[in-house]
């Protein structure tokens, strides 16, 4: 299940391969690169540590530019790997502890954060976000006095996606470095028509959490991600997880790359992300190790009261299931899907250039994090189609 809307998937590809054209990647050494874990890592001595590896090895040599895994279970620990490079240009290796852009993912984030917030009474889930935001960001979305807190964070409310608008798609094209305001973001959504009465289906738009996002800012009276470091990043020490709007564009992180032409020829686009730079719908950057880290403190009951845990698994499954994809239902910050190999709760994401998913299955008390620095053309089948997921999880659970 892809769980974003990328920005690029319904556009015409040939206008950004055009645009790229022109790009050029840049001479980086070597130790730009070079990290180290700041653990007790397991990898070499695991049971399964062979057939990770192979499969990591075999999507390489199918076209993906680089990937990194973590699987965690309580049995054996942490295995975390890779393969490929980090930057093609420069064949530099890909290393396990290297930091990618893991877009989408960072809405479990924000909602976590929300949620604490709810745990230290500081709003309700059933308050209208009206309560919160100006009427002057409101009044210019259709539902957007109306909807509450909890729709937002299942994707109930209904409002408008503003990445599926053709014209910020178009705008974002011609100035693909571009670094975007949330106002500046929200106005592809204004004046958009609702999908839907606020609570009467479930439909994923991007729209709800950049809200959400000026939502913490408007009761803490920080910046969202500044309150991701102090309630979550810093307290759980993820030490390689960071949100773009410090350092958008990190020396340290892996380069990306698109399959423009649907050919495997990739060309690079690592600076082509500036749309969710400071908006809390996407921008993170971490790696697979921290991700698997920080859903386990999620589901071990670390960072939410209990009963605000099982409050954000009250699921809000769609009208219509998706086709040719896994049974889907909304929590509050990640997904309920239902696979060959049990119940898992997931978020996905996607940059220009990157695609990451995170998964959790409660039965095995087992996390699947993988990112990926490549997307589009052929590479997307190979990583985040259903098959593709199936294949990691039958490595992982046979």
């Amino acid at each position: 299940m892809n769980t974003t809307t990328p920005l690029l998937r319904s556009f015409p590809l040939f206008l950004l391969a055009f645009l790229l054209s022109c790009t050029h990647s840049e001479v980086i050494a070597p130790a730009t690169f070079a990290c180290s874990v700041d653990f007790n890592d397991q990898s070499d001595t695991h049971p399964k540590r062979n057939r990770f590896q192979a499969l990591l090895d075999q999507k390489v040599r199918q076209g993906v530019p680089g990937i990194l895994l973590s699987v965690q279970d309580p049995v054996n620990d942490e295995w975390l790997g890779a393969a490929g490079m980090a930057d093609l240009y420069n064949q530099i290796p890909l290393q396990k502890c290297n930091i990618t852009r893991v877009g989408s993912t960072v809405k479990t984030f924000t909602a976590v954060t929300v949620l604490m917030l709810y745990d230290e009474g500081l709003l309700s889930l059933d308050d209208a976000v009206s309560q919160y935001l100006p009427n002057s960001v409101l009044n210019k979305l259709d539902n957007g006095t109306k909807v509450t807190v909890r729709q937002l964070l299942n994707h109930s409310s209904g409002l408008y996606n503003y990445i599926q608008n053709l014209q910020f798609q178009t705008a974002s094209l011609n100035d693909l470095k571009k670094e975007w305001s949330p106002d500046e973001l929200l106005a592809y959504a204004n004046g958009k028509k609702a999908y839907f009465a606020p609570g009467t289906d479930m439909r994923y738009s991007n729209t709800n959490y950049i809200l959400l996002g000026m939502l913490i800012e408007q009761i803490t009276q920080k910046p969202f991600y500044q309150v991701f470091e102090e309630k979550i990043f810093q307290p759980l020490h993820l030490t390689s997880t960071q949100f773009a709007a410090r350092n958008p564009v990190p020396k340290t992180i892996i380069r990306g790359y698109v399959d423009l032409y649907n050919d495997l020829n990739v060309v690079e686009s690592t600076y082509y992300s500036g749309w969710d730079y400071y908006t809390a719908d996407g921008g993170l950057i971490s790696n697979p190790h921290d991700m698997a880290f920080f859903l386990h403190a999620l589901f071990d009951g670390k960072l939410l009261k209990p009963a605000t845990l099982a409050e954000a698994m009250q699921w809000k499954e769609p009208l219509k299931q998706e086709p040719e994809t896994y049974k889907t239902a909304a929590g509050l910050g990640f997904f309920r899907i239902e696979t060959p190999y049990g119940i898992a709760y997931t978020h996905s994401g996607d940059a220009i250039g990157y695609y990451a998913n995170m998964l959790y299955f409660p039965q095995q008390k087992t996390t699947v994090v993988y990112g990926v620095n490549g997307n589009y053309g052929q590479i997307d089948p190979l990583v985040s189609s259903p098959e593709a997921i199936n294949g990691l999880l039958e490595t992982v659970f046979r």
